[in-house]
């Protein structure tokens, strides 16, 4: 079934983003601000992610910071965890 909206698939963004990550290897190796295990909270999380997109990927920020791809990116990712702790919550109830 095509996309209507001739949108990029998630698939199609997805493999964009981990053929970034392999062309910007060396900044993908670079250690994060924070480092593994410091993550405690979602919102800890978020803005490493929000950091991490725009570090990896420069090409995507605007002159002025905004960056519509990192901003996809995120609330995908917050979609994704809301359905999942959906699903988790319903196979606990059921």
């Amino acid at each position: 079934m095509k996309n209507p909206s001739h949108a990029p698939s998630h698939k199609a963004h997805s493999r964009r983003y981990i053929d970034g990550m392999k062309r910007n290897s060396s900044v993908a190796r670079q250690p994060s601000s924070v480092a593994a295990g410091q993550i405690h909270t979602y919102a800890q999380l978020q803005r490493q992610i929000h950091h991490d997109l725009r570090v990896q990927h420069p090409e995507w920020v605007k002159s002025n910071g905004d960056s519509p791809m990192c901003d996809r990116y995120e609330r995908r990712l917050a979609e994704l965890i809301a359905f999942f702790e959906t699903r988790h919550t319903n196979s606990i109830a059921a």
